[in-house]
């Protein structure tokens, strides 16, 4: 594991927990579940485009593709997940609308997907949530309930506005219809550009990192798949380093997207398939941030950043420790820019 960058800058309350799905016995969306999602997901969604650039190739030492999900509809891979979740349900599951929590990006897909179904959502958001990703949510007809920034007060307030309207629950990673949706994005990458040594994903509860996992393993099953995480959230690392599950009850990372914590199941398959967690510092996702934004001209939030800049560190690629490619040539690898939703009036780097 690389070193905990930034993990001594915060202090965060954490919670060890054991999984409640046996472990042993728990099967992740096979790839004809990840298959059908695409299908029914894709006349909705954008087929994102694949980029590239020479600065960042030159800077890395690498081959650098990036699947630009800051490019997809509602801003986020978020679209995805939730949108396989509910055009899943029956007629009788949506009749009384769709509740979740969100940071924001997921609350706005779920809103959206809602919308297509023709049915309310509420979203629970914490009240220190960006005010752009609130006004996208409503922007689709969410229904935005505020909660105090804490796993405890998210969880709460879900459990009562679903208990008050009936609504049914799509959450946004600890669910397997979630997490097949969200793997297409990684199967588009693959299937546009081949033979990559390693992809690279940021790590929250885990949702897409796992259906990075399961959609690029499903296509190369030699692949290599990193996580990416704020020193200031690293639950992830903790909990794949310990064999324990953890969480953070709270966190102040600037990756607002990156505040969640792993769930049972994605924590499963993340033990199963993951290489490895690599930790960044505030400092190095605003870097990275700035960097995308002038070298390749397109608008990514703080959360996208955090998988690109651990290859941004002086010699990040080759700590990676890949094999040599059979052509001599530098390491193919495979970036994910989850969103781009960014409050404009607030920039990182002012």
């Amino acid at each position: 594991m690389n070193n905990r960058a930034g993990a001594s800058e915060h202090k965060v309350r954490t919670m060890q927990t054991a999984p409640s799905i046996e472990s042993a016995n728990y099967q992740p969306p096979t790839w004809e579940a990840i298959l059908a999602a695409h299908a029914r997901i894709a006349p909705r969604i954008h087929h994102t485009p694949v980029l590239s650039s020479a600065s960042l190739n030159a800077m890395t030492g690498a081959q650098l593709f990036f699947k630009c999900e800051n490019l997809q509809k509602t801003g986020s891979f978020k679209i995805r997940g939730a949108s396989n979740a509910i055009l899943s349900l029956t007629e009788q599951e949506a009749a009384q609308g769709i509740v979740t929590q969100s940071s924001g990006n997921h609350g706005a897909a779920v809103a959206c997907a809602a919308a297509w179904r023709r049915v309310p959502a509420w979203v629970v958001m914490p009240k220190n949530a960006p005010a752009v990703k609130a006004k996208i949510i409503e922007g689709y007809g969410g229904k935005i309930v505020f909660c105090e920034p804490t796993v405890t007060a998210r969880k709460a307030t879900c459990v009562r506005i679903q208990a008050e309207t009936g609504a049914h629950l799509v959450h946004p990673y600890d669910d397997d219809r979630v997490i097949a949706g969200q793997a297409t994005a990684a199967k588009e990458l693959l299937e546009e550009e081949g033979d990559f040594d390693a992809v690279f994903a940021p790590v929250s509860g885990g949702g897409l990192l796992s259906g990075t996992c399961l959609g690029a393993k499903g296509i190369r099953t030699d692949v290599r798949v990193f996580g990416c995480e704020p020193g200031r959230a690293d639950d992830a690392y903790r909990s794949l380093t310990s064999g324990t599950l953890q969480s953070l009850e709270s966190s102040d990372t600037i990756a607002d997207g990156l505040r969640a914590s792993l769930a049972p199941r994605t924590f499963e398959i993340l033990r199963r398939h993951v290489e490895r967690i690599l930790l960044v510092s505030e400092e190095e996702i605003i870097s990275a941030a700035r960097l995308v934004w002038e070298r390749m001209k397109i608008i990514i939030e703080p959360s996208s950043a955090v998988a690109i800049a651990p290859l941004l560190k002086p010699g990040g690629v080759a700590s990676l420790n890949l094999p040599k490619r059979a052509d001599g040539g530098a390491p193919k690898l495979g970036v994910i820019f989850s969103g781009g939703n960014v409050d404009l009036s607030s920039l990182l780097w002012k």
